[in-house]
């Protein structure tokens, strides 16, 4: 039998909230009536999706929206509408998910990776040495993990070497810098719907633009059939007529059951935001006090969503790394580490996507992954569990940490 007197953490990194009562039995009422497809709707009816986008626009304080299938599908059809050609090349931060790269190589473009710094975020000396390069005409960046990188001079550089940027915000849904919402600094901001994400309908996504030619080409591509006079987060109807045969259907819509539960859960977000946010503060503070293991800083003009948590174990090799995480594990902590040579559940090095070919290598990425951690924070965890996961991770680095 093992000691009783060790402390173990027994709750389950996976476990979200419950979808509330009221938007179940809106749900509920959606499948009774059997319109489930966005577009089945009678006249003169708006239906769940279309009133998804009327009210995340809003929050956004952004002219359109569009509610589909995925965040992945959200960034595919924001490159395609803004018209990545294949053979394109994107910038991209290195560190980010299999999603970003994913949806670059659908578009038939070519990556051309950034390297990042010590608070996980894109280096913008690398960002705007590789900008400089005549054929970059695009940015995808991805707010990896919630961390914003200074968007002043990220927006300074993007339009000193006519940068068209698309944000991906999976992570950083009602994060803002200097009090401007993550998402809408460029010409497109991507959202994730995922369970794990800041509002969970199982899968789905969401995209903004101010821009009307934009949104109507990604109305079409999400697979409208010429049915886009129903989506009412639009610009006038000749907008689309230029379009319209020029924009292939990739069908990546939204449906009505899942943008009924998300509409309930947008009118609570920042509410749910600032609950991430007290578990993040007494996390960080707590592993920050750790011998060993380092949280970045936080800029004073970021406002973040601290729905997971990263952290450095600096100066440590794989072998003390790899026996940090394996007891952790034991005592119920679930870390994910970005500098495992395999990828693993939801981490993903880049040297992983070799469906792009011969990557080059990055040394200061490498470096930076090599020694990170990474915690999801869901919301069924107390503060006083949080309390017990920092206590256990002290003892853990006490016992692996040189």
């Amino acid at each position: 039998m093992g000691d009783v007197s060790v402390k173990r953490f027994t709750k389950d990194f996976t476990q979200q909230e419950p979808i509330s009562e009221e938007a179940i039995e809106r749900a509920v009422e959606i499948m009774r009536s059997g319109k489930l497809h966005r577009y089945n709707v009678g006249p003169g009816e708006k239906g769940e999706a279309a009133l998804l986008e009327e009210e995340f626009a809003a929050y956004m304080g952004a002219k359109y929206c569009l509610s589909c299938a995925s965040c992945g599908m959200a960034m595919f059809l924001a490159l395609k509408s803004v018209g990545v050609e294949p053979g394109d090349k994107i910038l991209c931060n290195a560190y980010t998910l299999a999603p970003v790269p994913g949806a670059i190589h659908n578009a038939g473009a070519e990556i051309v990776l950034v390297e990042i710094t010590d608070d996980y975020t894109i280096d913008l000396v690398d960002l705007e040495k590789k900008a400089a390069d005549p054929d970059v005409k695009w940015f995808l960046i991805s707010h990896m993990r919630g961390h914003l990188t200074d968007m002043d001079r990220l927006m300074e550089i993007c339009d000193k070497h006519g940068l068209t940027l698309i944000e991906d915000c999976a992570h950083t849904m009602g994060a803002t810098w200097d009090g401007k919402k993550s998402g809408s600094f460029g010409k497109v901001g991507c959202y994730s719907t995922q369970t794990y994400k800041h509002m969970n309908s199982g899968e789905g996504g969401l995209l903004t633009t101010d821009d009307p030619d934009v949104i109507a080409r990604a109305i079409i591509h999400s697979g409208s059939y010429m049915l886009y006079e129903r989506h009412t987060s639009r610009p006038e109807m000749e907008v689309f007529e230029k379009v319209k045969k020029l924009t292939p259907n990739y069908s990546s819509r939204m449906d009505n059951l899942r943008a009924s539960m998300l509409r309930f859960q947008l009118r609570n977000l920042d509410t749910q935001c600032e609950r991430w946010n007290e578990r993040y503060r007494l996390l960080e503070e707590g592993f920050n006090m750790i011998p060993g293991i380092t949280c970045p800083k936080r800029p004073e003009k970021e406002t973040y969503v601290g729905s997971s948590i990263q952290f450095s174990l600096l100066g440590q090799d794989e072998a003390s790394i790899r026996k940090f995480l394996a007891l952790a594990l034991e005592r119920g902590v679930e870390l994910k580490w970005f500098g495992d040579s395999e990828p693993v559940g939801f981490t993903s090095a880049y040297s992983s996507w070799q469906y792009f070919g011969n990557l080059p290598e990055l040394k200061e990425t490498n470096r930076i992954l090599a020694v990170m951690c990474d915690m999801r924070v869901p919301l069924t965890f107390e503060l006083d569990d949080c309390r017990l996961i920092v206590e256990i991770l002290r003892e853990v680095a006490e016992e692996t940490l040189s």
